[in-house]
């Protein structure tokens, strides 16, 4: 278990450095690799990602599945690990349900004042 989160941290740095640096999106667009989950046979590694603006989501996440296969190799090369999990990006909800959760509680506060 502790191996795993080891494993997600480093995954979570590299794909952090190689998203910044290797992949262009159109201008104004941030995306931030907010968690990394993988499995614990390190077969397969989720990538939750989280893009400002919101509406963008899908547009970054095509961008990122097209270029999956030259992420993966600019990974594989960084890490110093065998097996190397084989990545996929999601979109990352719970943000999204916090930032909605906040905006409920800003309210709710307005309301009370």
């Amino acid at each position: 278990m502790k191996r795993n989160l080891r494993v997600n941290q480093l995954i979570k740095k590299e794909l952090s450095q190689i998203i910044l640096r290797e992949v262009s999106f159109a201008k104004g667009i941030l995306v931030t690799v907010t968690r990394v989950d993988t499995s614990p046979n390190l077969i397969q590694s989720k990538i939750y990602i989280s893009v400002m603006p919101e509406d963008q989501n899908s547009q970054v996440l095509k961008i990122l599945d097209e270029n999956i296969y030259d992420i993966q190799q600019l990974l594989n090369k960084r890490l110093n690990m065998r097996p190397i999990p084989k990545i996929k990006f999601v979109q990352e909800k719970k943000t999204i349900e916090a930032a909605r959760i906040e905006e409920l509680l800003a309210n709710i506060n307005k309301k009370n004042v």
